[in-house]
């Protein structure tokens, strides 16, 4: 018998998706703000930004830093 999969059978597997972070769930609530004293640069002071050879850069920066259009 094979396992039930709810939901489209288009849609991929979790461990293979490259485009997105999932990270794991904290122990505590957190509340993260915003405000106008942030850098402007997304990788300056930022715990998730550590190791600069392995980070792609731009991929990161689009990430975190809002788009002007």
């Amino acid at each position: 018998m094979e396992p039930i999969r709810p939901g489209s059978k288009k849609m991929p597997d979790f461990d293979e998706l490259e485009d997105r972070l999932i990270a794991n769930a904290t122990p505590k609530p957190t509340l993260v703000i915003k405000t106008n004293l942030d850098p402007k640069d997304s990788t300056v002071d930022n715990p998730y930004y550590r190791n600069t050879e392995l980070t792609d850069t731009e991929r990161f920066r689009d990430y975190f830093e809002e788009r002007k259009e």
